[in-house]
């Protein structure tokens, strides 16, 4: 069966072998709803991942799909600690041996294309990034700080030995698919490497928002690492006395002092009716970290709510300065208060965002997805079977 837009134009499935890969999954989120799309892409492909808390996914359509996990997945809870484990997650990846099938198509950001794919198999990876904290030393640097001392050096050798794995993971991929721009540009300078621009799903409500008044509150969803930066909108609605919700969790949120934080609303993970209402009903998003596409901006465009964020990145690419939301390029609280203090000014309509955010919808996501796995199908691998079992044994060792 296709997938049928309210135009009623279809996707049809493609009929080949296939195996999905993604780092892992306990949690739905941006990687995950992508990962959703290509399964119903590939509706016979079952997927391979390191460690899976199906309870995590909710109700997300991945949940009742055939998935395999890695050896990590036999410690005791390990959903909860498994960022802990990237010391071991290169020997672990490379020991998921996957069937030879015609087409191995990776969603990663970290291991997904470190698992060892049969030869003769192409391989597609949709890359939402290289690893940050592996390629990019100031974001390194803030995680090294975060730990005791004498483990510093430890994590040093650690970050050495995933770039080596990931590197030679890398050479074995016949087409790298890129999130944004903002990523195609990171996989040249950490991989030497083109990479096609395939924009992620949102889910685009059919019918736009209804015009009228919001509420005057900003709201700040996902997953709140440091490097989002959940610390500027924080203090920039404290300085100008705004109301903020914060929806999701993370390291950030433990941070937020009731005493201090008086006006922040902090409501942990919701199902998607609840994060649907507060964006249909918020008076603006905040986005004040470095996202590589970002698809919490465009699913706010969506349901009508404009955006304020950092103009680096992914949103530098969805967010119309001035006319579906307001880009700032200092990424302090100051540079934040200036934003939505110009954005305060400005009107925004909601059909116009609307119809914005349709640039970005899954139809369009899977026409586009279907045709770079169609042509990655045309194409002989990369190298023959020797040649492909040699890059085996060498990415293998490079993992151990």
């Amino acid at each position: 069966m296709g997938f049928v837009t309210s135009e009623g134009a279809g996707v049809e499935p493609l009929t080949c072998s296939a195996a999905l890969t993604h780092h892992w999954l306990v949690r739905r989120r941006g990687g995950e709803k992508v990962l959703e799309a290509l399964a119903e892409l590939l509706p016979g492909a079952a997927i391979y991942t390191l460690v899976c808390d199906r309870p995590g996914l909710g109700d997300s359509p991945l949940a009742s799909r055939e998935i395999h996990t890695s050896w990590l997945q036999r410690l005791p809870g390990v959903a909860r600690y498994y960022p802990h484990l990237l010391p071991l997650m290169p020997a672990a990846a490379a020991r998921v041996r996957l069937p030879a099938v015609d087409l191995v198509v990776c969603s990663d950001a970290a291991m997904a294309k470190c698992m060892t794919a049969a030869a003769g198999s192409r391989v597609v990876c949709y890359c939402h990034s290289p690893m940050r904290y592996v390629y990019e030393e100031l974001i390194r640097e803030q995680y090294v700080r975060s730990l005791s001392p004498p483990l510093r050096p430890l994590f040093r050798r650690v970050v050495e030995r995933v770039r080596a794995a990931d590197q030679a993971a890398a050479r074995r991929v016949d087409v790298f698919v890129a999130n944004s721009r903002h990523v195609a540009e990171r996989i040249a300078r950490c991989y030497g490497r083109v990479a096609q621009v395939v924009y992620p799903p949102v889910d685009v409500p059919a019918s736009p928002p209804a015009a009228g008044p919001r509420e005057n509150y900003y709201v700040c969803l996902g997953h709140h690492v440091p490097y989002k930066r959940l610390d500027l909108a924080i203090e920039a609605t404290r300085v100008l006395g705004r109301r903020l919700v914060v929806i999701g969790d993370g390291p950030a949120t433990r941070r937020i002092d009731p005493s201090r934080d008086w006006h922040v609303e902090l409501l942990g993970w919701q199902p998607d009716e609840i994060i649907d209402t507060h964006l249909r009903r918020a008076r603006g998003l905040l986005f004040p970290g470095e996202e590589d596409f970002g698809i919490v901006p465009v699913e706010a465009l969506a349901r009508g709510c404009p955006v304020i964020a950092y103009g680096i990145g992914g949103a530098a690419e969805t967010i119309a300065d001035g006319q579906t939301g307001v880009l700032f390029e200092r990424q302090t609280a100051a540079g934040l208060i200036e934003a939505v203090e110009r954005f305060e000014r400005l009107a925004f309509d909601p059909p116009r965002l609307h119809a914005d955010a349709m640039r970005f919808c899954r139809v369009r996501f899977l026409r586009e997805v279907r045709a770079v796995l169609a042509s990655a199908l045309e194409r002989e691998p990369a190298g023959e079977p020797r040649d492909a079992a040699l890059r085996r044994e060498d990415h293998q060792r490079s993992c151990t």
